[in-house]
């Protein structure tokens, strides 16, 4: 694979660099992603009760659209105008009763127990997607099939890959000791605690590694029967 490395660009949020490419990325690039060849199951969940299940007849009944939109990663790279079909997700809370803030938070939970807290107007505003495909192509174990959530205007760390549950709950939950609870890209809210300049010489050189070891981990999901890989196969994109 391509070592991957951030490149100046012109229109970038503060402290980001351009790649070519979407690399699968992830704060434990060791492990393997779970299964995505299954169906979208997500549940909705309203202080630890379900209260909705959604799968992809709701998600159709909605409309799925193709929405554009550029990703950054926290450790500083960015790949511009990615392709997403996805449904807003404010549509699908509202297509089961879940409208003007019920409760303060959310929690998105994933099948890798991956989790992001969000405050209700980020995760509701409109920008904000649940996605299927990628480039045209259904989402597989490289980017987070069967279903993701995709927040545009928030570090990478709040997209979360392979979701399966989304919580309200009345109170803040509780968050990595590295992530902010908001970190919206634009005020360069990579850190709770930390200056946003002390972080960006050492984040950005986290990044080769971890690309290289996610990419050799991805390797390992295989089908018994055929020794490649889970779920469809996503070609590498290029940036716009």
């Amino acid at each position: 694979m391509t070592i991957p490395w951030p490149r100046h660009a012109d229109g970038l949020p503060p402290g980001q660099g351009l790649l070519a490419t979407m690399p699968r990325f992830t704060d434990i690039p060791n492990r393997p992603p779970p299964d995505s060849s299954g169906p979208v199951a997500l549940e909705i969940r309203v202080e630890g009760t379900t209260i909705a299940r959604i799968g992809q007849a709701e998600l159709d009944a909605i409309g799925p659209g193709e929405h554009v939109a550029d990703f950054h990663c926290v450790t500083t790279w960015s790949v511009t105008g990615v392709r997403w079909t996805a449904v807003p997700l404010r549509s699908v809370l509202a297509s089961v009763g879940l409208l003007d803030a019920p409760l303060p938070y959310l929690v998105a939970r994933a099948a890798d127990r991956r989790h992001a807290a969000f405050v209700w107007d980020d995760v509701t505003a409109a920008d904000v997607l649940l996605a299927t495909h990628l480039d045209g192509a259904p989402l597989g174990p490289r980017h987070g099939g069967p279903l993701r959530l995709v927040a545009p205007q928030q570090y990478g760390y709040k997209s979360v890959k392979h979701l399966i549950s989304l919580d309200l709950t009345a109170s803040e939950p509780r968050t990595k000791s590295k992530e902010h609870l908001r970190a919206r890209v634009a005020l360069e809210e990579r850190h709770p605690s930390l200056p946003s300049w002390l972080l960006r010489v050492p984040y950005r050189l986290v990044i080769p590694p971890t690309a290289v070891i996610a990419e050799r981990s991805l390797a390992r999901v295989a089908d018994p029967a055929t020794n490649a890989p889970r779920g469809p196969a996503v070609p590498a994109r290029r940036a716009r």
